[in-house]
């Protein structure tokens, strides 16, 4: 696993609008420059080489209605694994970072997410403490896209991100044959789900702690 990135000096705040950040990431696998405005209006911009992980990545803009701009270059002639990590990980960095200390926020999400054939359940808690659990059963399948989106690295990109962001994530397939479906029905549904989760409707912070 590549190393951890130490987030850039970026304002914080949990009130709206204004939630944002920007990250840069360079070691000797990639480098990366991305930013985050969680309230947006869905405009996106993602460029990591791999388009079909791009798609993913549009998917999670669009349908959580945040501003991102992703720019990755990666070792892709190994293969595309560091690309889809480090992707991840400072897409969690920016996210928990935007997120502040999450006064307000809903901070809970869940739903059913169809697509086609495929349906996913996804359920999000940004409680702090990174947890992921993806109980998929992903069809074979040969990669997607060109250059190629290895599917088994759907599992890691969003592992990648709960726990760079410090969320809890829970993705089950309760019934899909089509690979590409499942994965992207699974990103659609983290995307609404952060879109509710991140909703601001108060001013306390949601935890009897007093903290997440």
């Amino acid at each position: 696993m590549s190393e951890d990135l130490q987030p850039t000096d970026v304002a914080r705040s949990a009130s709206t609008p204004g939630r944002r950040s920007e990250q840069q990431r360079a070691t000797k696998e990639t480098e990366i420059s991305l930013s985050l405005n969680i309230d947006g209006s869905g405009n996106t911009d993602v460029d990591t080489g791999l388009p079909f992980f791009d798609h993913m990545l549009d998917q999670l803009g669009r349908h959580g209605g945040f501003d991102l701009s992703i720019k990755t270059v990666g070792d892709l002639h190994v293969d595309g694994h560091h690309t889809i990590e480090d992707t991840s990980i400072v897409l969690g960095q920016a996210l928990s970072e935007a997120l502040g200390d999450k006064a307000g926020v809903r901070r809970f999400a869940s739903g059913l997410y169809p697509l086609d054939e495929a349906l996913v359940e996804v359920a999000v808690d940004l409680s702090g403490r990174p947890f992921f659990v993806w109980d998929v059963d992903l069809p074979e399948a040969i990669p997607l896209g060109n250059p190629p989106f290895d599917p088994s690295m759907a599992e890691h990109a969003l592992q990648s991100l709960a726990t760079s962001a410090g969320i809890t994530l829970h993705v089950s397939l309760r019934r899909g044959r089509n690979v590409h479906h499942i994965i992207e029905a699974s990103f659609k549904g983290l995307a609404r789900c952060l879109r509710d989760a991140v909703r601001v409707e108060g001013d306390a912070v949601p935890s009897t702690k007093g903290s997440l």
